[in-house]
């Protein structure tokens, strides 16, 4: 595998809006055909012109494959960084991150409501593997100082806004405290998407996705991502992909870069969705809570109208008829299917606590029993807000 092979090299894009790079970074049509589309290369091993005569760096699908470094290098434009990694998870890149950075003895500070695949990935594996771990508050810097253990945390992980609390966490603030203490600010941008926030320019040393949600954003492919701005991290993680060989397969990435150049588009229509119902919540009878970024009294908004783009497409709400009613409301909607994931084109409703965040029960971790969760989707909205009307008179009757 070539040096370059996860490096962004599109010079000819620097300088380009999003949506430009979506389309364009990664891939130029190519020079036999004309196909503006990349390839599946849906092969395994690559013919070698003598013994390390290497085309294009290409030896083994495992360690590089053309339609995977068209995704690499997409994802990498996207958060103005030169290196990109695909794996075949979210929970895959996270799990190749932990091993190209950690050492039995090391130390990770958590957010104290991290996606419970997350914590899990933690809690239970990187534990055996003599990897300690703390939860704190994303939206108290102070409290992830205090959290940090001088000259044994190598990671400050964030997740902004968070599964399913939707907190908000300052990432510029939480990058200086994290390069205090000697570590690096690796940050889960996955319900924000490249497209609403871009962590590498306010500090964060890499980023972290699951390709599954927004990025794919049609619920058709599992995926993850890293992304980072520095050669060193790089070589660390391009390695440790290698040698652990959890990487995207070509049909996935082909997905993933399909997604990828309507994800503006989407982001858009998602956010103008999710701000509609947010409001209608917002003065229902049977909602105690309602939990979006885009709302002035969300504690976070200030924070998260100073790094976002716009507020994205996650709403959370609490009922005030407890755990039976969280479950009822999941039981009526008709347009919102329930269902575990996010980001995709349709709606998604869920109860954390029974399905995405299970893992946490019983933990500091552990979600609201009256919290729902949706996915809101790009359908009309109108269709939306009747269905959760519905589905709310249903759950209350």
């Amino acid at each position: 595998m070539s040096d370059n092979q996860h490096e962004h090299t599109d010079t000819h894009l620097d300088g380009a809006g999003f949506e430009t790079r979506a389309i364009h970074a990664g891939y130029r049509p190519d020079p036999t055909t004309g196909a503006v589309i990349p390839p599946i290369y849906a092969t395994s091993t690559y013919a070698q012109d003598g013994v390390g005569g290497l085309r294009g760096g290409y030896e083994y699908s495992r360690s590089a494959n053309p339609t995977r470094t068209a995704l690499e290098s997409t994802l990498a434009a996207l958060e103005g960084a030169a290196h990109g990694f695909a794996f075949a998870s979210g929970l895959a890149a996270e799990d190749t991150l932990i091993r190209a950075l950690c050492r039995p003895g090391d130390h990770v500070v958590l957010p104290n409501d991290a996606y419970g695949g997350t914590f899990r990935l933690f809690d239970k594996v990187a534990t055996n593997w003599g990897l300690a771990h703390s939860p704190a508050p994303v939206t108290d810097p102070d409290a992830v100082r205090a959290a940090i253990r001088p000259g044994e945390t190598k990671i400050v992980w964030l997740e902004t806004p968070t599964n399913p609390l939707l907190s908000i966490g300052d990432i510029e603030a939480l990058a200086a405290v994290a390069h205090d203490a000697g570590a690096l600010l690796v940050v889960d941008n996955t319900f924000a998407s490249s497209y609403l926030q871009q962590p590498l320019a306010l500090g964060a040393d890499v980023v972290v996705h699951s390709t599954t949600k927004y990025a794919g954003g049609h619920s058709d492919v599992v995926g993850g991502a890293l992304v980072t701005d520095d050669a060193e991290l790089a070589e660390k993680i391009g390695y440790h992909q290698n040698a652990i060989g959890g990487v995207a397969g070509p049909f996935d990435a082909w997905l993933v870069l399909r997604g990828l150049k309507t994800l503006a588009l989407r982001m858009e229509r998602h956010s103008d969705n999710a701000e509609r119902i947010a409001d209608f919540l917002s003065g229902h009878p049977s909602v105690s809570q309602v939990i979006y970024p885009g709302l002035a009294e969300h504690p976070g908004h200030a924070v998260a109208s100073r790094q976002m783009k716009r507020y994205g497409g996650m709403v959370s709400f609490r009922v005030r008829g407890g755990e039976e009613q969280a479950l009822a409301i999941c039981a009526a909607t008709s347009v919102f299917t329930l269902g575990e994931s996010l980001g995709g084109v349709e709606s998604l409703i869920e109860h954390p606590g029974r399905m995405t965040h299970a893992s946490v029960a019983g933990t500091d971790l552990e979600v609201p029993a009256d919290l729902v969760r949706l996915s809101v989707g790009i359908e009309s909205v109108e269709d939306l807000l009747a269905d959760l009307d519905r589905a709310l008179g249903v759950s209350g009757s």
